[in-house]
Parts: structure tokens; sequence; C-alpha cells
């Protein structure tokens, strides 16, 4: 059986620099998965530099997953056009998680580890880890794959759940 580690809460922030499926522009929209777990945010029209600043949450269990992203064209009479899709793996974020209890870290500021780009992630450069306030949060930008260009920039957090005492 799967075991909680706790809520993650994906803020998707915006995207920058995404192609163009309709006439002069598209109408994006991003669909987040992990596991068996789907969400999606609102479609912004007409923009290839959306701004969405949407919080969509998700339960963690071990084996930790990977965070897949899809973008996609919002169409009225025809299938949606795929704009791109990138993946992050969860396990940095949830090592960094345990670092920060090991380390009993509750409040401030903390750095407790950086990323970099490799086969696991469609990161766009390093991106770190910190602890703020007793929050595990990472910030980044991941590349779209499969399209000419596109990025998307998000704000992940892990939060645990607390701890109950035994009986």
């Amino acid at each position: 059986m799967a075991e909680p580690l706790g809520l993650l809460k994906v803020m998707v922030v915006q995207g920058k620099r995404l192609v163009i499926r309709d006439f002069k522009s598209s109408d994006p929209y991003v669909v987040v998965k992990l596991g068996s777990q789907t969400a999606k945010t609102k479609v912004i029209n007409s923009c290839l530099n959306p701004v969405w600043n949407e919080e969509l949450s998700f339960s963690v269990t071990e084996p930790v997953g990977v965070l897949n992203f899809e973008v996609f064209d919002k169409d009225r009479f025809k299938a949606d056009d795929k704009m791109g899709h990138a993946h992050l793996s969860l396990q940095p974020l949830v090592s960094a998680a345990r670092l920060r209890q090991i380390l009993g870290v509750s409040s401030g500021e903390t750095t407790l580890r950086k990323v970099a780009p490799d086969s696991d992630n469609c990161l766009v450069g390093e991106s770190s880890i910190s602890c703020i306030n007793g929050e595990v949060v990472q910030s980044v930008w991941l590349r779209l794959c499969g399209v000419e260009s596109g990025e998307i920039e998000l704000k992940i957090k892990l939060i645990n759940p607390p701890v109950t005492p035994p009986r």
C-alpha cells in the first residue's frame, strides 16, 4: 500500500513564448498529472504569454512519482491542439523535505538543495528547493518538449500532514 507523504500544491504561474496553434495566437491551458490524479488550469484566450496564477493540489505517496505537464490550445469545434509537455521528478523535493525535518528548520528561509537540469526533469536552468517559514518550496521554469518553443513557471510546495501521536 502507498504510504502518504503529504499534500503537494502546484502553483501554475505563467507561460512564456508558447507556440501559435490558431490563426495568430493560442488559447492555452495546462493539464497537470501525478499518478492517477489530474487537474487543469483555466483557459487564457488569445495569449502566448499567459498568466494563470492558479494553485492545484495533489496527494503525494511513496513511491514518489513524476509530475507531468501538458499544455493545450482550447478549440471550440475540434480536438484541442497540443502545445508541448514537460515533466519534473518529485524525488528532490521529497528528499529536501526529509532534510528539513532532520535539521529541524522551521523559520526564516534556508536553501536545502539545488537541482540541475537533467533527464529526470525539463528544467530551463538550476532550481533551488528552500524551506520558507517551515514550508518546502521549489520555484522552477520548465521547457516544453515536442514543440519549437515554450516554457512554464511553477511554484511547488510540499505540505506534510500533521504527525499524530501513537495511542
